[in-house]
């Protein structure tokens, strides 16, 4: 139990600097991020991987060729011996430091306000490791360091202390300027909660304006320092404060030049025809994705002869346009996934590919990678292939289009358009329906995650909000792609050769028994937690609760429950849909991990000269040789990129309902208690909209809460529980840190 009558302080990470030599510090971490490019440079790479804006970047090279570590000929750069000593120069520190049992190096990952996650890098299944903001010594997102480890007290994640920074990163953070003027600061969330000193010199700088940030380690000082390296306006338009999150991250919406002219030629010079391939222009498949999707790259055809459906799903050939090695991967691999947010995207592959030459658009010829399946009658998966293919799609689908036809509406232009595909659709409407069925008999949860759409005016602000309605259409083309990428799993845990597979493990004992602690305090009995807890048995949890006060509750603490799916080149298996075998085969434009088993499903077809994909040792051995470390690179790689994806589309939604909120301040809300903390209560408007109701805004009491689902005010009794209903006022926001507050408004007598 804890009782609070005020929000407490917490603690900042420790921002002290360490005596280090940091003499062509700047100039080591450019030529790294150059990675094995070390001859024939543009100025423009150059550039890019100085990390450093206008006068600034062009200082540092000069700077790199004074001392010898690069030389320029001819307009281009390449890294001198000088250059690749200073590379190395930590390498024999370093392996002195990893033969040392006592201390473990690591990447630290993520910095938030008090505290931080570190990955070891030495391969093999390990942890993250938590490491409290006092224990961070000064260390930044993207440092190399060295742990000490020890087991946390709470028996979950593994606890580290900071004992040497091995590699410095160049740290960028986004945040809003607090003080102009002479002495300006910024507020830099992820530094925690004290402003940092801007470097004296940028001018114009004003409160409230959006930036991002260069943090500056000095020598002897305990406070850092920051410069500023973009101005993005003011903190009050989620599009700017969006913009520098991004920056932040190193994710930018433009592709350098060289990876747009690669797109662009390929795009030109990659012939579709069907030479050495399946020709199935003649089949009647079509997409089906949201109104504005551009980056069309999933098409489906289904027959049913009166024993099988003959389902058919058609991916978009990126590997014939992306080849490995080429400007055009490497960015690719960077990225690792397309970003969405708001009515955007910063794609995974320039706009040549993405939204042309690789996007199966209508009544165009598109080079495929095709997977065709076989169902009995029941819906069962009995048999599939694979074939690199020539297709043609007949119709670009609509999901909401669909689903009011398949709901009854007969509006004649709706069903001149899908004509051609309206037996199909049908066909899908059943076979989706037969698949639910053994979905639910496998046990799969259904976890409500109530997702909204925000609604962008043509001013690029936030105008509105609506829950995010799925329907038939929806699900239909969601089974029909996790068959696909059954089926491709299939595939390579059975050829025996390098794969990257979509893996998910069971939750911890610790997670299981939070979310026992949970239904408890809900009043629900928690006995189906027993055992192992297959995921059958979280399904039933959701099913018990269902229409309850706490549905809400259960729903999100079962997916709190769930560990994070990610990529693993060992078939793990995938305990959320219950399958043995799964892999991402459908999404290669926005995907990495998609792309990379195309590749390597591509090779494996070759060499056996077509389906049926038989090989022999000699073939697998050359397939282990070519992909082996390339599989590992790309499914590590990807894990991390998706993960910051996810969090940087849902920082940039923050923004977004908070510019929308900021239009509806003083307007009353219906709504219910999503959580509880000791700080407040969080309340999720009808509309969707989720803010707090802090505990100091409350009627003056003492309250106590209990861990879980109820805060109660002592002496009256009044209690605030997880699953009520509620009625709010918003009254404040902060768009820039994604904030909205709300205050209760007492119920009419």
């Amino acid at each position: 139990m804890m009782k609070h009558k005020h929000k407490p302080k917490s603690s900042p990470p420790v921002r002290h600097s360490r005596p280090h030599n940091r003499d062509n510090l700047q100039i080591k971490n450019m030529l790294a991020r150059l990675g094995n490019d070390y001859q024939d440079i543009t100025f423009t790479r150059l550039k890019k991987a100085a990390g450093l804006q206008g006068a600034a970047g062009r200082q540092l090279i000069s700077q790199a060729i004074d001392r010898g570590f690069l030389k320029r000929e001819d307009g281009r750069f390449s890294v001198t011996h000088a250059g690749l000593r200073l590379l190395t120069a930590d390498e024999d520190r370093q392996s002195q430091y990893k033969k040392s049992k006592a201390l473990v190096e690591a990447k630290i990952l993520r910095l938030k306000t008090t505290y931080a996650f570190a990955k070891p890098t030495a391969d093999g299944d390990q942890q993250d490791v938590f490491i409290p903001g006092s224990k961070l010594n000064g260390a930044l997102p993207g440092d190399i360091v060295l742990l000490k480890v020890r087991n946390s007290s709470t028996g979950q994640l593994k606890e580290g202390e900071v004992a040497e920074i091995v590699r410095e990163s160049s740290a960028l953070f986004s945040g809003t300027v607090v003080r102009a003027g002479k002495r300006p600061e910024a507020d830099l969330p992820g530094l925690g909660n004290e402003p940092v000193r801007l470097i004296v010199g940028q001018h114009g700088l004003e409160e409230g304006e959006r930036v991002v940030v260069r943090v500056l380690r000095d020598q002897h000082g305990a406070r850092m320092m920051g410069e500023v390296v973009e101005r993005f306006g003011s903190g009050d338009l989620a599009a700017n404060c969006a913009a520098s999150l991004l920056m932040a991250e190193g994710v930018l919406p433009a592709f350098p030049e060289q990876v747009v002219r690669e797109a662009e030629w390929q795009a030109e010079h990659v012939p579709v025809d069907a030479k050495n391939r399946v020709d199935l222009r003649e089949l009647p498949l079509f997409t089906i994705d949201g109104a504005t999707a551009k980056d069309l790259d999933d098409a489906v055809s289904l027959s049913f002869d009166g024993t099988y459906f003959h389902l058919g799903v058609h991916i978009a050939d990126v590997s014939a346009y992306v080849t490995p090695g080429s400007a055009l991967d490497r960015e690719a691999f960077r990225r690792g996934t397309s970003i969405y947010y708001a009515n955007r995207v910063v794609p995974m592959l320039p706009e040549a590919l993405s939204n042309g030459a690789c996007s199966l658009n209508p009544d165009v010829e598109r080079l495929a990678f095709s997977c065709r399946m076989l169902l009995d009658k029941d819906g069962k998966l009995v048999d599939y292939r694979f074939d690199k293919s020539v297709i043609r799609s007949r119709v670009r689908g609509v999901y909401s289009e669909v689903n009011r036809l398949l709901a009854g509406d007969t509006d004649e232009t709706l069903m001149q358009k899908y004509a051609g595909v309206w037996d199909q659709l049908q066909l899908m409407e059943k076979l989706a329906a037969l698949r639910s069925h053994i979905r639910a008999a496998r046990g799969v949860p259904e976890i409500e995650t109530g997702e909204v759409e925000l609604l962008i005016g043509e001013d690029g602000r936030c105008c509105g909000v609506k829950r995010r309605d799925r329907g038939k259409a929806e699900g239909m083309i969601e089974e029909f792609m996790l068959l696909a990428g059954e089926s491709a799993a299939r595939l390579g845990k059975k050829l025996g050769v390098p794969f990257v597979y979509r893996i998910h493990q069971k939750p911890d004992a610790k997670k299981i028994e939070t979310l026992r602690a949970v239904m408890l305090a809900a009043g629900q009995d928690p006995a189906l937690l027993h055992g192992e807890v297959p995921a059958s048995a979280l399904r039933a949890v959701l099913e018990q609760v269902k229409g309850s006060g706490c549905e809400i509750l259960l729903n999100r603490q079962v997916l709190r429950t769930m560990m994070k799916a990610a990529y693993d080149d060992r078939p793990i298996g995938h305990y959320g849909l219950v399958l043995d075998d799964y892999a991402h085969f459908t999404s290669p434009i926005r995907r990495y991990p998609d792309l990379a088993i195309h590749r390597i499903l591509s090779m494996a077809l070759e060499l056996s000269g077509g389906w049926p994909c038989n090989l022999d040792a000699g073939m697998r051995a050359l397939l282990e040789k070519r992909w082996h470390k390339f599989a590992s690179q790309a499914a590590a790689h990807s894990s991390e990129a998706e993960l910051r994806a996810m969090e940087l589309e849902r920082a940039c939604e923050d923004c977004y309902l908070a510019e929308y909120m900021h239009g509806r301040i003083g307007d009353v809300f219906d709504g219910v208690i999503t959580s509880v903390t000791a700080y407040g209560i969080y309340v999720e408007t009808d509309e969707g909209v989720e803010g707090m109701v802090r505990i100091e805004s409350l009627p003056v009491g003492d309250y106590l809460f209990d861990g879980m689902v109820r805060l109660t005010e002592q002496l009256s009794g009044t209690e605030y529980r997880v699953g009520d209903k509620i009625r709010v006022r918003c009254v404040h926001t902060d768009v820039s840190a994604g904030i909205i507050d709300f205050d209760a408004v007492p119920a009419l007598p």
